[in-house]
């Protein structure tokens, strides 16, 4: 039993194939994009094109698309987060991460993947990267000319900073 690329758990036959073959419709955003994912690995260039939104089909290249996947050693593909998406929604996100080596240098690229139901079918809209995380801080900032926290009695650039 062949597994699938996409991390399921699953076997492929069971699993991508049946969307990559057209046999069935992934039935949410996230299982669109683990299929989308396994075509990359397995080189099933027409099922990246036909699963990408008719609005966004005029730019795709794909000669550059299959020279990607076949330059591509696919590692992983990591679900980080989905935002609706479901089997009744008609929207959905789906954040990832796809691991793959390219040239010697392992490349995990992170993005935030855009997904609309049509006519019963999941499509790929676009996708961006995440944005960044605003960091809070638990203490209060030193700032430079303030005493040491180490309490040396030194500024604080003088000292630790």
């Amino acid at each position: 039993m062949e597994k699938c690329p996409c991390g399921s758990d699953l076997s492929y036959t069971e699993c991508c194939e049946p969307l990559i073959k057209g046999e069935r419709p992934a039935p949410t955003a996230e299982m669109l994009m683990r299929s989308r994912y396994t075509a990359y690995v397995k080189k099933e260039i027409p099922y990246l094109y036909t699963t990408l939104h008719p609005d966004h089909r005029k730019d795709y290249d794909e000669k550059s698309t299959r020279e990607w996947a076949e330059g591509a050693e696919w590692d992983r593909l990591e679900i980080l987060r989905t935002e609706a998406g479901g089997p009744d929604d008609t929207e959905g996100r789906v954040e990832f991460t796809a691991v793959f080596t390219q040239e010697g240098k392992t490349v995990a690229h992170h993005e935030v993947a855009t997904f609309t139901k049509e006519d019963g079918s999941w499509l790929f809209v676009n996708g961006e990267p995440p944005k960044p995380k605003t960091v809070v801080r638990e203490a209060p900032k030193v700032g430079r000319n303030d005493p040491c926290p180490c309490r040396s009695g030194k500024k604080f650039k003088k000292c630790c900073g």
